[in-house]
């Protein structure tokens, strides 16, 4: 490992991680490092997860505020949630262990938009930061960090933190060095432009630079990324694929899209990976990504010379196309950019670049109003993540999903939403494999039949007999009807009868 720890200075502070989490005491404020589960720490959430378990067994107190850049993985989240070891997460997770907390009470969870988080650490609004546990692929001479497979708020928790840990993973290929584009922020209130005009645009470094004086232990790590596979594309996914397609005909068609210059952001997930599947044999060329994370389809993309540049903050990519990373990765740098979060997920970029965003949902209702976090209001699923940022921003927002789910018990359209992330305003498309609704310039009532069409045949009755009704009732104004007698009752049917259709 002498390659990828250069500095003497903190050559010296190698460690067990085992020893390094004992820098780390109840009630600390953590930041750690991760985004998609890639590039967190491998080794010490499971030493912090052991201490808490020992308090507990002697009935002490532990536990940790936990701040990272968004979802981490089993071995991060996961140990440190069935440890009880976790007060107060943010901005994003998606574990099961810690989602059944979170839902059950037991932890306190803040879901943020991410762009939101490195600005609000800055300023103070969790307190003062006690540690930060990054995870890089090599340490330089100077001290300076290459970071491993994902950015997201490294800089901040950084330059926040009192006392800096440091694992340096020998899974992550050294030829990741050079693919990094590190540039902060200014701090309020002497903020300036980002200068970032062209999506490949590199304007800083390709290392983070810290004061190591803050260092207080390295930690040698040889473990990979939490790399989830896709599923195989199936028959719905590819109906949706096909329909995203169809719109980006009808975009060129009108004349606010060319072949040759699509801009794309895209959620996680096998249906967007479906999509960019689909572009591999369309008719766009030199597609670019401003977005927050590099998955399969684009390295295919790039492959196949249809994808010329890709900026995001990090990896979300399957065991198969992680390995090939690895080994590819010289030559991926050329393509690839990985900037932090809050540069990816800047409104102002985003908003610059004129890209189509595409993200997932959980439901939308009638008039295009979209839930994205809450299944039933109340039961979160994983958070808001960047949607947000890259909704309200975009050139065109549009939300993917199948048209139901739990084999048609729920349905993905419904009367009113029963948690609204992504408002009226914001959201401009909706695609099922039933097609998609174009809600742009569209007033409330003049989208119910759009959303309809795109429903499951099995549920489109009942949401116009909602509508109907919602004429009807006594009590709804015109602008936006809804019979708020009945606007739930999907949701109720789901809770007491195990379907939406009731």
């Amino acid at each position: 490992m002498s390659e990828r720890i250069a500095s003497a200075e903190l050559r010296a502070k190698l460690m067990s991680a085992d020893e390094a989490a004992q820098f780390v005491n109840n009630g600390d404020l953590v930041g750690m490092s991760g985004f998609t589960g890639a590039a967190y720490p491998k080794a010490l959430p499971t030493a912090i997860a052991n201490k808490a378990k020992e308090a507990h067994a002697k009935g002490d107190a532990f536990t940790i505020d936990m701040l990272t850049g968004a979802s981490t993985a089993p071995d991060c989240d996961g140990v440190l949630a069935e440890a009880e070891a976790v007060n107060y997460r943010m901005p994003y997770q998606s574990d099961p262990i810690m989602r059944k907390a979170i839902n059950a009470g037991s932890m306190k969870y803040q879901d943020i938009h991410l762009s939101h988080s490195g600005l609000q650490v800055e300023q103070g609004f969790f307190g003062e930061m006690d540690v930060a546990i990054v995870e890089v692929t090599r340490i330089t001479e100077e001290g300076h960090l290459i970071p491993s497979s994902g950015v997201g708020n490294n800089l901040e928790y950084l330059a926040a933190a009192k006392k800096i840990i440091i694992e340096v993973n020998e899974w992550q290929a050294l030829e990741l060095e050079g693919m990094a584009d590190i540039w902060s922020v200014p701090h309020l209130p002497n903020r300036t432009p980002i200068p970032i005009n062209n999506v490949g645009d590199r304007i800083g470094n390709p290392y983070i630079q810290i004061d190591t004086n803050k260092v207080v232990a390295v930690v040698e790590t040889n473990a990979p990324d939490r790399n989830a596979p896709f599923k195989p594309f199936d028959d719905v996914s590819a109906k949706i694929a096909g329909n995203f397609l169809d719109f980006l005909e009808g975009e060129v068609a009108a004349g606010r899209l060319t072949y040759d210059g699509y801009i794309m952001q895209s959620g996680v997930g096998n249906v967007p990976n479906a999509v960019m599947a689909g572009l591999l044999d369309s008719k766009f060329e030199n597609i670019q990504a401003y977005t927050e994370v590099v998955q399969d389809g684009m390295l295919d993309l790039i492959d196949a010379g249809k994808m010329t540049v890709a900026s995001a903050t990090s990896f979300a990519l399957s065991p198969e196309y992680a390995d090939k990373m690895n080994r590819e990765a010289a030559t991926y740098r050329k393509s690839l950019v990985l900037r932090p979060l809050q540069i990816s997920n800047s409104p102002e970029v985003i908003r610059r670049m004129g890209l189509i965003a595409s993200n997932g949902m959980i439901e939308a209702d009638i008039y295009g109003n979209i839930n994205s976090t809450h299944v039933n209001g109340t039961r979160v699923m994983n958070g808001i993540g960047g949607s947000g940022d890259f909704t309200r921003n975009a050139f065109i927002s549009s939300f993917i999903s199948p048209s139901v789910a739990k084999d048609g018990a729920i349905s993905a359209v419904v009367p009113f939403a029963s948690h609204i992330d992504h408002t009226e305003h914001d959201a401009m498309v909706v695609i099922t494999e039933y097609g998609f609704a174009d809600l742009r310039g569209l007033a409330p009532r003049d989208r119910v039949a759009k959303m309809v069409s795109v429903a499951h045949p099995d549920y489109r009755a009942l949401l116009e007999e909602y509508y109907d009704r919602a004429l009807k009732s006594t009590t709804s104004f015109q602008q936006t009807p809804h019979d708020l007698k009945t606007a739930f009752n999907f949701h109720l049917n789901m809770i007491e009868k195990g379907s939406m259709k009731g």
